[in-house]
């Protein structure tokens, strides 16, 4: 791993034009990797873009760099693309997968089971968040943290750790956080920014959203329902979702949470999350799709009760 982090770094010393995305649904590691190495980049005087297929959540605007995210890749050669937090390569949307104008690709990740589909492959499933990634290569470039891309990098490991909460918040994390305080961050601001500035749309559609609890298999597994009368009754959209997952994972004995979100009439993204005990992402790789021990997520097809009925029954089998 120490060898493929200095073949990054000479990636980086000798070339000058870099295309940075990350996976659709841009959460705040996948934002704060790639704002942050955007960020060194930019100061070592690289030309760079950073695309995202989905818009920028309101939640992550305070970013240092956020305005310059574009949801189109420039018609232009790029000497090198970075691709961070992604899991699968087709997360990263369809623009970008057909993008072909690329000399070097590097894939930055700590999902268990992403895809080894670039020149140079740094993934560490022990890594708190891909934000951690980038600093280490920052850090092996001897690089001078500032406070923008400071920030960059704690925000992408708070969000990832759950406020150092969930059992990724490894010493490495905490470290890390740590000297991002030293070089600028305001730990209470960030806090402020991130989890008392929500709208008020987002409590209307939590209250529509807790009614909806069901508890199952002696306790030990729980989910929560957004459907998309609720988005429009409540006049909101799936970004302000985020951590309604967290509510049926919070109740004592339960051991796995579930989040059914209507996408379509007869479409779920069904997203997973556990207490440490259970592994989710074989659920989710059940079902076709990806993520980490503790948080994964994947699309399954079918009237919502058929939908509930699939993933219950993969649930109760493993537990």
């Amino acid at each position: 791993m120490t060898e493929t982090i200095q073949q990054i770094t000479e990636v980086i010393r000798s070339n000058s034009s870099f295309l940075l995305t990350a996976h659709e649904g841009p959460d705040g590691d996948a934002l704060g990797s790639s704002l942050a190495l955007a960020s060194f980049l930019r100061k070592l005087g690289k030309d760079v873009t950073v695309h995202c297929q989905d818009p920028v959540p309101d939640l992550y605007a305070f970013l240092p760099g956020v305005d310059s995210v574009t949801p189109h890749i420039p018609d232009q050669h790029f000497d090198v693309s970075f691709v961070l937090d992604i899991g699968e390569r087709k997360r990263a949307g369809v623009e970008f997968c057909n993008f072909l104008r690329v000399t070097t690709t590097v894939n930055l990740d700590h999902h268990l089971s992403c895809e080894n589909f670039a020149d140079y492959n740094l993934i560490d499933s022990q890594a708190a968040a891909t934000g951690i990634l980038v600093y280490r290569i920052a850090s092996a470039y001897g690089y001078s943290f500032d406070p923008e891309t400071a920030l960059c990098i704690y925000v992408a490991t708070i969000t990832d750790t759950g406020s150092f909460r969930y059992s990724n918040a490894n010493r490495e994390a905490f470290t890390v956080a740590g000297e991002m305080i030293e070089c600028g961050v305001n730990a209470w601001d960030v806090a402020e920014k991130l989890y008392e500035n929500q709208p008020q749309r987002r409590l209307e559609l939590l209250a529509k959203c807790l009614p909806t609890l069901e508890v199952f298999n002696e306790g030990q597994a729980a989910s929560v329902t957004v459907t998309l009368d609720m988005f429009t009754a409540c006049r909101a959209d799936a970004e302000l979702t985020d951590g309604f997952v967290n509510y049926p994972r919070s109740i004592r004995g339960v051991e796995v949470a579930i989040f059914f979100r209507q996408l379509e009439d007869r479409k779920y993204k069904v997203g997973f999350r556990s207490k440490g005990k259970v592994n989710v992402a074989a659920f989710s790789a059940a079902l076709g799709g990806g993520g980490h021990h503790n948080a994964a997520g994947c699309t399954v097809d079918g009237t919502l009760d058929d939908v509930k009925a699939t993933v219950y029954k993969i649930v109760e089998e493993s537990l």
